[in-house]
This record gives structure tokens, C-alpha cells and sequence, in this order.
């Protein structure tokens, strides 16, 4: 019989937050054990609803969204969009700029796509949301990273990122605020990053799905008001975490700067657009009422609000563990702690990983899973309760006090 493999384009595609560790976790689950997972940033397992005023406006346009709208998405979501970003201060996109997708991912990938031939590069954040690598090679392109650095708050090495800059250089990935980091960038480091991209015609492809979710002090700053009329920039953000409702798959991708410069490339994403016919209809008349209503999501990372106080928690429990460090994450939803080699010189973090699954019933990510260069971080996500964390962080100690690979 014929034997049917999988495509050679697959080969440097990667996907660790949802691999093997994962796989042995559902099988424990299916075991009846039960498994705290602190693995993937999906906040409605953890008790986090979505807007009421979101679910009622999305039932009420159900009527109207049973067939395909506008490939690049329905006008008022993308008007949403486009006002959003005025209030920002950006004054360059219109609403023909604007393409709704399934979540941010759908468009990371269409963008990529539209643009990169074999061997073009991309600059990829180490460590970095992986499915930025995995869509560089996936398009046929060659993803390489940058290094951010964790004694200056996780933000990126400019320096580092300037001397791998090649004639194949194509664009500068930013993810502000950082998953898996939870950095959040100053205007300094970004300002540098787009003088980069302006000396070497480059596109900046700034995600920034974690936007809303900052702590403490934190301010952040769209790229696109850097990148001004002379940059192309993409910025891609969405409703699937702030809103709590990564579910249902509704994000944006808006394009900024010298368009007149990318018409063969934007021709290029219309076709890819085109070719999907359009995003999930119902959740894109979502987008509206969120931007435009009650930022409830402020009542989650202020003082006193559950985000904050989670993160807190963990964050002061994994510095308390002997041998364990951990930056303070001013956004998004994770913490990315380093187990010391002197103390723990762990040869291998899936390992490590699968040893805590087994042991403690905790499923976390590794930190090689995010293109990190040691088997020596992790990320976990701090969406469970303060309760459950406090739980999560005495199993982990416990775990470490003895752990030996």
C-alpha cells in the first residue's frame, strides 16, 4: 500500500504549545486525573466571561450574518478599526486597509504568504510567539531571532538585531506587549526598531493582541504612530483576550505607511483574502460594540482586579522558590521564569516538563517551545485564580526541592 507523509514545507513548522506534552496530558485527563493547565492563554476555562453587551449584539446580527460579507470584512468593524486607531493617533489608515480574520493567526500567516519568497527573512523575537517562526517557514521564508534581553526587562537587543540584518531582510516581527515576556516596549526601543526598518526598507509587523492588558505603570505604544507615512507597517490585534472570547476567532490586520510603495504586495494579500472568502461573519460583529463600548477589561488590571492580583501572586511566589528568577510581567497574561543551571542543570525542558506533568499534575510550556536559546525558561500562564495559583506555586516548589534530570 501506499504510504502518504506529510509535505517537506512542514519540516521546520513548529507548534509546541499544543504538542507532545499536551497530547500526554489529554491522556492522563482521559485517565481521570486532572491536570492544572497553565500551558495556553484561554481565558474562558478560567472563568473569564465575555462582555454581555458583545454576546447580545452578536445575537441580535445573526439574522444578517448567514452569508460571506466583503472578503477584507463587514464595513462597521472595519470603521471600528479604522476609529480606533484614530483615537491613537494614527491618521493613515482608512477602511479599505483594514482585513478581518479568524483571530490574529489566520492574518499572520496570510501576511507572511503575500510576501515572502524561498529564502527571504523575517526578524523574529527570541523568545517569541511561535507561530510567527512557524509561519515564516511555513511560507518558505527563513525566520531568524533576535535576542531580547532579560536583565533589561526583556526588551530587544537593537544591536543584536542590526547586525542580522541581511540583502534577504524583509520585515521586523514586534510583539508589544511580548507574549511569552509579558514585556512592554518603551518608546525608546520602539523608535530605535523603526529606524532600522527605515534605513533598510524594511516592514515592521507589530502584533499587539495584548495591547489592553497592562499593569502597574505600563503605557503602550503603537507602532504604526512611529513607522508615520515612510514604514509599511501591519498591525494585527483582536478581541480574543482582552474580551475573553478567543473562541471566537475575530482579529484585525491594518496597514499603515507608503501603501503606494506595497501595491504588488497588498494585491497579493487581496488575493489570499479573496481565496478564504471571509472571516467568521457573526464574531466580526463583535468588533463594534467592543471597542466602542465599556473597556471592562480595565476592571481586571487595575488595582484590585483579578488579572493584577494573579499575577502578583505568581510573580512573587516563583522568586521565592530557591534557584528560581522572574521578571515582572507589566502585560499580557504570562510569566517566563528561569530555573538556574547551577542549581537545576536541566539538560532538557521537555523533560523537565513532562517529569512536573507526571509528578504534580501541572502542564506548562517550555521555553525552547517559544525559539528560546536554553532549556533553561518556562512560561506559564497566570489566568488561574488566586487560589489555584498559590496551589500551582507550592506543588512547584515542591517538585524543584527534590528534582534531579
Amino acid at each position: 500500500m501506499a504510504e502518504f507523509k506529510q509535505s517537506h514545507k512542514l519540516h521546520n513548522v513548529l507548534y509546541d504549545i499544543r504538542g507532545p506534552l499536551l497530547e500526554h496530558a489529554q491522556r492522563m485527563e482521559a485517565a481521570g486525573q486532572r491536570i492544572l493547565k497553565l500551558n495556553i492563554g484561554n481565558p474562558a476555562p478560567f472563568g473569564f466571561e465575555a462582555p454581555e453587551a458583545i454576546l447580545v449584539d452578536m445575537m441580535r446580527h445573526l439574522p444578517k450574518a448567514q452569508g460571506y460579507s466583503d472578503s477584507r470584512g463587514i464595513f462597521s468593524a472595519r470603521t471600528a478599526v479604522v476609529q480606533y486607531y484614530q483615537s491613537r493617533g494614527i491618521q493613515n489608515i482608512d477602511v479599505d486597509d483594514v482585513y478581518l480574520g479568524n483571530g490574529v493567526s489566520e492574518l499572520i500567516t496570510l501576511s507572511l504568504q503575500a510576501l515572502l519568497n524561498n529564502g527571504d527573512e523575517i526578524l523574529v523575537p527570541a523568545p517569541d510567539y511561535p507561530l510567527w517562526t512557524a509561519s515564516v517557514s511555513l511560507a518558505g521564508g527563513t525566520a531568524v531571532h533576535y535576542l531580547c534581553d532579560e536583565n533589561e526587562h526583556w526588551w530587544p537587543d537593537v544591536e543584536d538585531l542590526e547586525s542580522k540584518i541581511t540583502d534577504r531582510t524583509k520585515g521586523i516581527v514586534l510583539i508589544n506587549p511580548n507574549n511569552p515576556t509579558g514585556a512592554v516596549y518603551p518608546e525608546h526601543v520602539v523608535k530605535a526598531i523603526v529606524d532600522l526598518a527605515r534605513k533598510h526598507g524594511l516592514i515592521i509587523f507589530s502584533d499587539e493582541i495584548y495591547e489592553k492588558i497592562l499593569y502597574d505603570d505600563a503605557v503602550h505604544l503603537n507602532s504604526a504612530t512611529i513607522t508615520g507615512e515612510d514604514v509599511l507597517c501591519l498591525t494585527f490585534s483582536g478581541l480574543s483576550k482582552a474580551y475573553r472570547i478567543a473562541g471566537y476567532r475575530s482579529g484585525w490586520m491594518a496597514i499603515s505607511g507608503p501603501k503606494h510603495e506595497a501595491q504588488d504586495y497588498i494585491e497579493g494579500i487581496n488575493l489570499l483574502a479573496n481565496m478564504r472568502l471571509c472571516a467568521n461573519v457573526p464574531a466580526q460583529h463583535a468588533i463594534q460594540t467592543a471597542l466602542g463600548g465599556y473597556q471592562s477589561i480595565n476592571d481586571l488590571i487595575l488595582p484590585g482586579g483579578r488579572l493584577k492580583a494573579q499575577r502578583d501572586l505568581a510573580h512573587k511566589m516563583l522568586n521565592d522558590i530557591p534557584g528560581v528568577s522572574c521578571e515582572l510581567s507589566m502585560g499580557a497574561l504570562y510569566l517566563f521564569p528561569k530555573l538556574d543551571p547551577e542549581v537545576y542543570p536541566i539538560a532538557s525542558d521537555e523533560q523537565f516538563a513532562l517529569d512536573l506533568l507526571k509528578q504534580q499534575k501541572i502542564l506548562i510550556s517550555v521555553g525552547t517551545a517559544f525559539n528560546w536559546v536554553r532549556p533553561d525558561h518556562f512560561r506559564m500562564v497566570t489566568l488561574p485564580n488566586v487560589d489555584d495559583i498559590e496551589d500551582a506555586m507550592v506543588r512547584l516548589a515542591e517538585f524543584l526541592s527534590t528534582y534531579k534530570q
